[in-house]
């Protein structure tokens, strides 16, 4: 019973980590550095926002989807047929896309840390992230990788905020009371809110619990609290890294404000504010994010495809490998996939008002539910809010993208 119950721990604290790393790839890193270089302090509260709108996303995804014991797609076909079939094409598809820049993001990672060209780059992280799939327990070994590498990135980046001294009491501040424009804030609080909840993300710790086994409305607590805690992972990087480049673009009693460079900003603040060791810092911090999201992403775009046809579910490891070395080989051939991303990100836009809107009406679906499960009411109300919030955003994000990229 013990050895169920660590197994069961361990299971929770697998899917926390697996969601958060997922969310902290690439473009989080790149994300958290532009917005901090904009709004200086005001970013506290766009974090704050932001962490608030996610939790309510991700409470109401994984309690329907883990209760139910259904993935997405499959919780998309019973809310109306055929729609689960249009969700996991738009979330393999944005999946394929992000994880060609994961191994884009992983190539530079080992650029910036030792100096390996980056078409090299390119096949050692999507080797890496293969040799997880060929272990004999591929699961339990994505668990632990995504847990020791989360761990690294929160360590690395507190040494960075040590070492520039960031303003805590203006971070606090701004983080209650913001001084940036309220426009400005509401379109940075709904891109993090797709960066963090958006596509494939907030399923991936869902589907790895119902590969578990951890489902139904006994294990609601359990579920609850793995859920929080990817959030919370995900928060406490993302504040960690505001503060180690807020340290840098605000004027502080060591250093003077610096601008950053537009297109590297995160790196350019932990060169700025850590010298050379710490721009190695970041090609480590970039790395670590880079290998958990190529994992995460290939995971869960393949979970999406598995109930769809036996052999899929049957020889999973091989389709996930076979996603990440078609991301690779992509990736190797496109140099920089800048276009795609772009398309990508409009298309994550749309995608989450999308599954949670199923979600949120599946929660009151007694043939998807269970006859005595209750969606709470707060919750629910809550769901909706963010639904026409991220729906309106994705929609005039998707439209300004299209326009400018025609």
């Amino acid at each position: 019973m013990e050895n169920k119950n660590k197994k069961s721990l361990s299971v929770l604290i697998g899917a926390a980590f697996l969601m958060a790393t997922s969310a902290i790839g690439p473009g989080f890193l790149t994300q958290t550095g532009t917005f901090t270089g904009s709004l200086k302090a005001s970013f506290g509260f766009v974090i704050l926002i932001s962490v608030i709108l996610s939790a309510i996303v991700q409470l109401n995804v994984w309690r329907v989807l883990c209760v139910s014991g259904m993935r997405g797609q499959d919780v998309a076909n019973k809310v109306l047929p055929g729609l689960g079939y249009v969700v996991a094409f738009l979330v393999v598809a944005g999946g394929l896309v992000f994880n060609i820049g994961n191994v884009g993001g992983g190539a530079l990672g080992f650029n910036t840390l030792l100096g390996i060209p980056e078409i090299a780059g390119y096949f050692i992280a999507g080797g890496v992230a293969i040799v997880i799939f060929l272990m004999k327990n591929a699961l339990n070994a994505m668990d632990t990788l995504t847990k020791i590498l989360g761990g690294i990135m929160i360590v690395v980046i507190f040494v960075v905020i040590v070492i520039v001294r960031p303003p805590l009491g203006m971070a606090l501040k701004e983080t209650v009371m913001p001084t940036a424009p309220m426009g400005e804030l509401g379109t940075a609080i709904l891109t993090l809110l797709g960066g963090t909840v958006g596509g494939y993300i907030t399923f991936s710790g869902a589907h790895r619990l119902i590969d578990a086994g951890i489902t139904k409305k006994e294990n609601l607590k359990e579920i609850n609290k793995s859920s929080v805690m990817g959030i919370g992972i995900a928060t406490i990087v993302r504040v960690f890294l505001f503060l180690a480049i807020l340290g840098v673009v605000v004027e502080t009693a060591t250093s003077a404000a610096h601008t950053l460079d537009a297109s590297n900003p995160a790196a350019d603040a932990f060169r700025i504010g850590a010298g050379e060791i710490g721009y190695r810092f970041f090609g480590l911090v970039l790395l670590c994010a880079a290998i958990t999201s190529i994992v995460g992403c290939a995971y869960t775009s393949v979970s999406f495809l598995k109930t769809f046809h036996k052999s899929i579910e049957k020889h999973e490891n091989a389709f996930i490998i076979g996603f990440i070395a078609v991301s690779t080989v992509i990736m190797a051939f496109l140099g920089q996939p800048a276009v795609l991303l772009v398309l990508a990100g409009a298309v994550n836009g749309l995608i989450l008002p999308i599954t949670l809107g199923v979600c949120l009406i599946a929660s009151k679906k007694k043939s998807i539910m269970g006859e005595d499960y209750k969606h709470p009411a707060w919750l629910l109300i809550l769901g909706i809010v963010v639904v026409i919030a991220s729906a309106y955003l994705g929609i005039t994000t998707f439209g300004a993208n299209l326009s400018q990229l025609l």
